[in-house]
């Protein structure tokens, strides 16, 4: 008989305290508890490990090698134990040519419905374009109103110089008695002379007829004769219309052009078919960025503009003289200011003349002359000369105007201009891709196709509407389909995947999550949890791993760890319904949900001062031409729905334009006016969520420094001062001091041919990562190696003596990471702990007084306890005159802040526009804004007199 839970019994995996614990089947578990308390050790690296070990090892030898080798985790027991899938969240991919509509698989599915369904049409002239055989023409003809007179001709020339004499007398061979020569009837015997400098066309006229019943027969013989003439092309000329061109082939005879067949490879940019031949499918390509040839539009070209020509007005070389020649004759005014030429004029700077030439008055050393010069404009010459050059210091000069930029050819659509020309509903598949998953569901919600294109798409079209409903109910309504899946936070990649999972209907299946809610608005809670809810009243257990209230509300079961984190942590402190978690006064999540314990709103909140930083006319992404300021000295938040452009204005416009301005950054700058204020600050810090480091060799304590003083600490002791050693010697990075066996890693990989890789423990070193001699150098009976296994709050205790460490472990400390080990891997630790790890290093740092920090949902992963530690912290920076700039959803951390800036008032198209501005009850006041309607329950003192809306 089957178990109705899973029997979890003696979990020592990590940080597990010999846990025992029960898991309902077919219910929603929350796991929650403080940061590093053993929520993850148990739900990912016991429970989902375990149920993937087993599928693995019922597999062969063979197919084994293929999916890697999985440890068992540490456990007595585990009953009950169904398939499991796991939902992390993770990068969806680092490949740029994958997109969201790739990952979903709706771009396969519209690749093959265009091929399909899609209507042909030139993309120079916009004429639609058909491939026709001979009867279907006869058809179409047929159709003229009974008594209108048309000529049915072949063409034979279009376009071409020339007296044309051969093809002249080919006709006249062939029988014919009429031929049209530009537009004009004559007899084919008749003298006909053409200026050979001149472009002409000739058509013969294959017949003269009247549309009536009976001619069938007869206008079939004078089609496929003009047909045969005019290699597959015929014209039908009715008296007093416009003629009509008619084709076997498929192509666009007014431009000349032919068409390959459309397939579903035609339009896939990861295909060489379908992908723009300039960028390969990528969409961007390395370009000279206009915006680091001019980094000043305020100065005129004379003086100095355009940073490569240098003050064109002291210039005498012939490259000045060619850019004079161009100006002159295009009326640019050199000494106007960058900002105020027409973008026509700039482009003729920047982009060329098009192959048009210049006059050019030159004077060399033999004298002075005239020349016609092509100006192929600043960008294309730096291009052409980096590509031309063979010294490496020039080839390094170029580079530095170099950014990547949408490409110039495809427009950043990806695909060749041939697959663009198809369209269904006036649309192609790349707009259809740039809409929002909102927008894409109304397109193909209101398409209504007929007849046979109905019927070959009705299957497409069932499972293209299925997908982008899947993801508008986990929230995603404002990601465009061509979003590159390496911009996806670790969030909307998981509600991605979960989108997927919802689609497949499996059951009996244990789903296991982590924090599906991060990056999502209060507003867009209950679209995911009702998600969740349907994967399990299908009959799937849900296993998450979450701090959101909402969440723990709505669950069937609530499991709590703790009681704190690292070693003080690894216990089931209560496990049942959330009233029973509510009910337990131990557990600190349950004081939490009951209001016992909060994050307290502050008595008296800074006030804004005349010292703001203004972003004007910021239009980048989804933002409508906003202006917003910045107060400086305060704790902002940045406040919206998702896809509201809360990213967008602070990651891409307000960060890259301070970093360049203050740092020389060569980050690509959101599309803006101005930014005013910038005097007021000396430098800007993006703390973000990246790993602080790609290898096992990156950790805590070597990102903060704090092992360099613990190295130099080490070279003090006697024992090394007798020895001769220096820090050096401490460092498992250089000779010397590592063991050379593993070079420092600890551990050795071995080859299984056709096994995977099994990395096992060094065995001359035993995993220390240093030698012998190095490791007899002790401090309380402690080795360097044994001092990178203890946590941080335990060396906090070991060098309570030693001022400079001990601080710069202090600040790891409060910024809730005394859990950690100072040698845990960088790869291991989460995007939050990352994040946590750059804020400890910068306040270890002294501080100006004058710094901007930029961070972006620094709440991830953290409990309410978490956020009320890390809040004390981030009012430290901003009490000692600084500038903290919070991108989040967390209302914590929303209602303690001195000024918000609400955008919205939806994500996508919907959004990008500035709701309210000021205090939180100030937008808790305004009744256009989700975030104030969610807040107005949290602030008592919130004034319910409507601000605006």
């Amino acid at each position: 008989m089957e178990l109705d839970r899973i029997v979890i019994t003696g979990a020592r995996q990590h940080n597990l305290k010999n846990v025992t614990v029960e898991i309902p089947k077919k219910k929603l578990v929350v796991i929650t508890g403080v940061s590093g308390s053993g929520k993850s050790s148990l739900a990912f690296d016991t429970l989902y490990a375990e149920g993937q070990r087993r599928y693995i090892e019922s597999l062969n030898a063979y197919a084994r090698q293929f999916l890697g080798q999985m440890d068992k985790p540490l456990y007595d027991s585990i009953r009950g134990l169904a398939p499991t899938i796991s939902i992390e969240q993770k990068a969806a991919s680092g490949n740029p040519r994958s997109t969201v509509g790739t990952i979903t698989e709706i771009h396969d599915y519209l690749r093959v419905l265009w091929a399909r369904v899609g209507r042909l049409e030139c993309h120079r002239c916009g004429r639609a374009v058909s491939q026709q055989s001979a009867q279907q023409i006869v058809g179409e003809i047929a159709e003229l109103p009974e008594g209108t007179r048309f000529q049915v001709l072949a063409p034979m020339v279009k376009d071409r110089k020339g007296e044309h004499r051969d093809v002249l007398d080919q006709i006249r061979q062939a029988g014919f008695a009429r031929v049209r020569v530009n537009g004009v009837v004559v007899p084919v015997d008749g003298d006909i002379r053409l200026d050979k400098k001149k472009k002409h066309s000739i058509d013969i006229v294959v017949d003269r007829l009247v549309a009536k019943s009976g001619m069938r027969g007869r206008l079939t013989d004078s089609v496929e004769t003009a047909l045969r003439f005019g290699n597959g092309v015929v014209l039908v000329a009715p008296e007093g219309q416009s003629e009509r061109v008619m084709s076997q082939q498929r192509a666009c005879h007014h431009c000349g052009i032919s068409f390959p067949e459309p397939t579903p490879q035609l339009f896939s940019f990861n295909s060489p078919q379908g992908m723009c031949p300039d960028c390969s499918g990528l969409g961007t390509r390395m370009e000279m960025d206009p915006e680091l040839v001019v980094p000043d539009r305020n100065l005129s070209i004379n003086q100095g503009a355009v940073k490569p020509l240098g003050v064109v007005g002291a210039g005498s070389g012939l490259g000045t003289s060619i850019v004079r020649a161009a100006a002159r004759e295009h009326g640019i005014d050199l000494d106007r200011p960058w900002k105020r030429l027409t973008a026509a004029q700039r482009d003729i700077i920047l982009y060329g003349t098009r192959g048009q030439r210049v006059n050019v008055q030159y004077t060399g050393s033999w004298g002075t002359g005239n020349f016609k010069f092509r100006y192929e404009g600043v960008l294309r010459t730096m291009m052409r000369r980096m590509h031309e050059t063979k010294s490496e210091g020039m080839r390094e000069y170029y580079r530095k105007f170099l950014s990547n930029r949408p490409c110039s050819a495809c427009g950043g659509r990806r695909t060749r201009a041939e697959s663009l020309g198809v369209k269904i509903d006036g649309r192609n598949i790349a707009e259809v891709t740039a809409l929002s998953v909102a927008e894409a569901h109304q397109f193909f919600d209101r398409l209504a196709l007929r007849g046979n294109e109905a019927k070959i798409a009705a299957e497409l079209l069932k499972e293209i509407r299925s997908r982008l409903r899947f993801l508008l109910d986990v929230g995603l309504s404002y990601l465009t389909l061509d979003r590159p899946a390496p911009s996806l936070s670790g969030g909307e990649a998981q509600r991605i995947r979960l989108a997927s999972q919802i689609g497949s209907e499996l059951t009996g299946v244990v789903y296991v999550l982590d924090e599906p809610s991060i990056g999502l608005h209060q507003r867009d809670n209950q679209k995911l949890l009702a998600a969740l809810k349907h994967l399990r009243d299908i009959g799937n257990t849900v296993v998450v791993v979450e701090h959101d209230r909402e969440a723990m509300e709505e669950a069937d079961w609530i499991i709590d760890f703790g009681p704190g984190a690292g070693r003080h942590g690894g216990h089931v402190v209560v496990a049942g319904t959330p009233s029973d978690v509510a009910a337990n006064r131990q557990s600190l999540t349950g004081r939490y949900l009951t209001g016992d314990l909060r994050v307290e709103i502050p008595t008296q909140r800074r006030r804004a001062s005349n010292r703001t930083i203004t972003v004007v006319g910021a239009r980048e992404n989804n933002l409508q031409n906003i202006e917003v300021a910045f107060p400086l000295g305060l704790f902002i938040g940045v406040t919206g729905v998702s896809g509201a452009g809360k990213s967008t204005l602070v990651n891409q416009v307000l960060y890259p334009a301070v970093a360049r301005k203050l740092h020389g950054s060569d980050l690509a700058v959101g599309a803006h006016d101005k930014i005013a204020g910038l005097d007021e600050i000396d430098k800007v810090i993006d703390i973000d969520q990246s790993p602080i480091g790609r290898t096992p060799r990156s950790n805590p304590a070597t990102y903060t420094k704090v092992f360099d003083l613990i190295r130099d600490f080490f070279a003090l002791l006697p024992e090394s001062r007798v020895r001769g050693y220096t820090p050096g010697r401490f460092s498992f990075n250089v000779r010397g001091g590592r063991c050379e066996a593993c070079e420092g890693d600890g551990v050795k990989c071995v080859e299984m041919h056709f096994l995977p890789d099994v990395y096992v423990p060094c065995e001359v070193c035993q995993g220390k990562r240093f030698n012998e001699a190095t490791l007899q150098v002790k401090y309380q009976n402690l080795s360097i190696a044994d001092v990178l296994d203890l946590t941080v709050d335990d060396a906090l205790n070991l060098f309570v003596n030693h001022a400079r460490i001990h601080a710069a472990l202090e600040t790891l400390a409060e910024v809730g990471l005394g859990y950690i080990t100072l040698g845990q891997p960088s790869p291991t630790l989460s995007g939050g702990e990352a994040q946590r790890v750059k804020l400890s290093r910068e306040l270890s740092k002294r501080s100006t007084g004058r710094t901007l920090y930029i961070l972006d949902e620094p709440t991830t992963g953290l409990h309410f306890d978490d956020i009320k530690r890390l809040l004390i912290v981030l009012d430290r920076l901003v009490t000692a005159g600084n500038t903290v700039v919070v991108i989040e959803h967390n209302l914590d951390v929303i209602k303690v802040a001195d000024y918000l800036i609400d955008l919205g008032p939806g994500g996508g198209s919907s959004g990008g526009r500035v709701i309210a501005t000021g205090t939180p009850e100030q937008v808790a006041a305004t009744r256009e804004s989700y975030t104030g309607q969610y807040l107005a329950r949290l602030l008592p003192r919130a004034s319910r007199r409507a601000v605006g809306g």
